[in-house]
């Protein structure tokens, strides 16, 4: 580690500047491990932490988290956002489906009252030329005797 001392100004007092040349086992680890986030907007991508502040670390792994944290956030949008898709599609097709039904319940209710109707006149028809029937009966039995 290089550290320089220096005095800006007589009035002013002493900066302290350190920096290392090596790179310490923990910040290797943080930008050796570093994910990388296609997905992200570039203004918006971690930035590699200054190695001889840990609050640097901190601050790239807690950006680094919160990048996943924003990418699981998005995947689970977009998946649901199929599935409100596949909902509404179904949903339209329910729909076609209880229109077509509820024409066919109209059509049915129409047919079962053409098919009543039909019946009490094949009743009354079958009722008068039961009628017929006897009176012819009856005017030939008359007619032959």
């Amino acid at each position: 580690m290089i550290t320089s001392t220096r005095r800006v100004s007589p009035d002013k007092s002493e900066v302290r500047i350190a920096f290392s040349l090596h790179q310490d086992s923990e910040f290797k680890d943080v930008v050796e491990s570093a994910p990388t986030f296609p997905d992200l907007e570039q203004r918006l991508q971690p930035v590699p932490p200054c190695s001889s502040l840990r609050e640097s670390v901190q601050l790239y792994k807690d950006h680094c988290r919160m990048a996943k944290e924003f990418y699981q956030v998005k995947h689970e949008i977009s998946v649901l956002e199929d599935r409100k898709r596949k909902l509404l599609a179904e949903l339209v097709e329910d729909e076609c489906v209880a229109m077509e039904m509820a024409c066919r319940e109209e059509e049915f209710r129409v047919l079962s009252e053409e098919n009543a109707a039909l019946l009490n006149v094949h009743t009354e028809r079958a009722q008068q030329l039961e009628t017929l029937s006897s009176t012819s009966q009856t005017n030939q039995d008359s007619a032959a005797s």
